[in-house]
């Protein structure tokens, strides 16, 4: 039996929150809000903590308080260089609850975006003034990143919050490893902070590594250890990880990734029809310009050969990294299907992967959608990263991945013939697959009871 929209966690109507309930502050790792995978395990954490305490505050780590607002209303957004942690919502925020995400996403980002690209301006000007030379006008700042700057300890406004939290929780990412040492750091001085202070803390969904750097490495030493449950989304390096830091292994479980109930909820009765396709093209993501030209031609073969709409799949839409790597793949094909817009709802991009019978990606949390609804992947890959992002999700999977590289001269051949296989080999794997995603959805929902434990 499939699990439905109408068998996953209900989403309560909000409750008004009660002064004497507890407090429960989540970690989402991306503050901008602008990738969907995050997205759906947020929604995953808050549909069960309001069905857990439906009249707990639940407050959100963000840069983008009114897009959280659009998201989930009721939600309290907790802007780590804001004045005030726990305070009523601001009228921006509660006009923003009442719209829709892709009306109040544009204002939201292009502020922060703007505010980013005048505090680059500021300190490059200060720079020059240093070395005695004017700033150029117009300045050439860029837009920080979302995790901002790295620090050993939470900016002012997430230690107000910690401090009268109930229970910290850090929702699942590849954020711990050393493709990314700001947020490593940042999310370890969170983690700490809560810890020293006799607040409860747990990480959900954890995807760990690789993580070698010294510093980097000393620094989870120091802090993991004290964290008092670590849920993995996978067994192939987290478990071992966790062991070199000295955790000690009654606090660590394996659970599969939290945004698995998200996507089973939209699984369709049938299978797809549909090829899907999500090309990510990042720094940690290195693509070539040969492998684009192959990808993109193998992939409108295909869709003719198998009579297969083209679907494109947007989970990045952070400086539109995957909109700009994913439509061009697609763009002039006559079998070409409509990409979602912007701000769109994680829920919706899991129902255009479920019409997929097959999907082809460089993104993770795209298989996840695919996979947890018994749609077999092709997983594209240039680093040694994402090889254990997709090794690891297929060992929780058991079957439906087929990773591939795109760094072989062999590129076109193992592509065809790995999209062909899949596609053949689709509706025998579909029940193994939506099994397998029921089973590990009952061991997050058990792992979630023994946090709310910990309150």
């Amino acid at each position: 039996m499939t699990l439905r929209e109408d068998d996953a966690v209900t989403n309560p109507s909000v409750a008004e929150p009660s002064p004497d309930g507890p407090r429960i502050l989540v970690e989402n790792g991306e503050y901008w809000l602008l990738n969907m995978g995050d997205l759906a395990m947020l929604d995953v954490t808050i549909r069960r903590l309001r069905a857990r305490w439906p009249r707990a505050r639940v407050g959100v780590l963000t840069e983008t308080p009114a897009l959280l607002g659009a998201y989930f209303p009721g939600v309290d957004p907790i802007v780590p260089w804001g004045r005030s942690a726990w305070s009523p919502a601001g009228p921006l925020v509660r006009l923003s609850q009442a719209a829709a995400p892709r009306i109040v996403g544009p204002y939201d980002v292009t502020r922060l975006r703007v505010g980013a690209w005048m505090r680059g301006t500021g300190r490059r000007a200060e720079r020059l003034l240093r070395r005695g030379r004017p700033a150029p006008a117009g300045g050439e700042g860029r837009p920080l990143d979302p995790v901002g700057q790295a620090s050993a300890g939470p900016a002012p406004n997430t230690a107000a919050a910690l401090a009268s939290s109930s229970l910290v929780v850090a929702l699942g990412g590849g954020y711990l490893t050393d493709v990314d040492p700001g947020q490593t750091t940042r999310v370890l001085g969170l983690l700490e902070y809560a810890s020293s202070r006799g607040v409860p803390t747990a990480m959900l969904g954890q995807g760990l590594g690789p993580l070698e750097n010294p510093a980097l490495m000393s620094r989870a030493a120091e802090v993991l250890p004290r964290v008092d449950v670590i849920a993995l989304r996978e067994r192939r390096c987290g478990p071992a990880l966790l062991e070199r830091v000295g955790v000690a292994s009654s606090r660590v479980t394996v659970t599969g990734d939290d945004a698995i109930e998200l996507a089973l909820a939209q699984c369709p009765e049938v299978l797809g029809r549909d090829l899907g396709v999500c090309l990510r093209i990042a720094g940690y993501s290195p693509v070539s310009t040969r492998a684009r030209e192959i990808v993109t031609t193998g992939l409108r073969l295909l869709a003719q050969a198998l009579g297969a709409g083209l679907t494109p799949v947007i989970i990045s839409e952070f400086r539109s990294e995957d909109r700009r790597s994913t439509l061009p793949l697609v763009a002039g094909s006559d079998h070409a299907r409509r990409p979602l817009g912007r701000f769109a709802r994680p829920q919706d991009v899991a129902a255009q992967v479920g019409r997929c019978r097959v999907l082809v990606t460089g993104a993770y949390h795209a298989a996840v959608f695919a996979l947890s609804q018994g749609v077999p992947v092709v997983a594209l890959t240039s680093s040694r990263y994402y090889d254990d992002k997709f090794l690891g999700l297929a060992g929780m999977f058991g079957a439906g991945l087929e990773l591939v590289r795109l760094d072989r001269d062999d590129l076109a051949e193992r592509l065809t013939a790995a999209i062909r296989s899949a596609w053949e080999r689709a509706p025998e794997e579909r029940a193994a697959l939506l099994a397998s995603a029921e089973e590990q959805i009952a061991t997050s929902r058990r792992t979630f009871d023994r946090v709310c434990d910990l309150v």
